[in-house]
């Protein structure tokens, strides 16, 4: 399979569904990352960039595209669609990942709705919680037990926003854990990472 991972911002992919694109690593598919800002506001672009960078050499990503947007300002419209676009023709992805529409974040909303409009013809398209997602109701799940550490792992390459003190007192790592622990009974397994579908296609000889 060749996978598409869309985010607003370096370590977006890898929160919301790093455990589901490790599996895709151990099954042997192909994965591409697509970051459309370097989240310079929060750690400097230099910095997280390099963090990207380690964080997809342990996935094995194939490639990493960089959109080159500025952080917190991520426009909604024609630019940042046809942006989008390109990518989905270089990478032909069987299934995309992309931050949730209803967000807190104003760059992660912008990032969906244009994911929605350049992947209108992909028949698998699902969307990933975030730190400051809301209303979130997943109906899909991936069960990430036996990745679950390795996500732990993941998300540890982005050392700047690991080592960052939060309002509420719980940090990345922490919060990682409980979200895959809470979708994990949700979904009747010990831990998974839970989706909204915008689109999902299936195919009877190849679930």
């Amino acid at each position: 399979m060749n996978v598409l991972a869309v985010g607003a911002h370096p370590d977006d992919i890898e929160y919301g569904c790093g455990g589901t694109l490790l599996r895709h690593k151990n099954h042997k598919d192909r994965i591409y990352l697509f970051v459309l800002t370097g989240g310079e506001e929060s750690g400097g672009y230099e910095l997280r960039e390099k963090e990207q960078k380690m964080a997809a050499e342990f996935l094995e990503v194939k490639e990493i595209f960089w959109g080159g947007f500025k952080d917190t300002e991520l426009p909604v419209g024609s630019k940042l669609i046809s942006r989008i676009d390109e990518i989905i023709k270089k990478t032909s992805p069987d299934v995309i990942y992309v931050n949730y529409p209803d967000d807190a974040h104003q760059d992660h909303r912008a990032c969906s709705e244009c994911t929605i409009t350049a992947a209108r013809y992909i028949k698998k398209v699902l969307f990933y919680e975030d730190y400051t997602t809301r209303n979130f109701e997943p109906s899909v799940f991936v069960d990430i037990g036996n990745v679950l550490k390795d996500k732990v792992k993941l998300l540890s390459f982005h050392r700047s926003q690991v080592e960052r003190t939060y309002p509420t007192g719980l940090d990345m790592l922490e919060s990682v854990r409980s979200i895959a622990s809470f979708r994990g009974f949700q979904a009747k397994t010990k831990y998974a990472e839970g989706f909204a579908s915008l689109r999902y296609m299936i195919n009877p000889n190849n679930a």
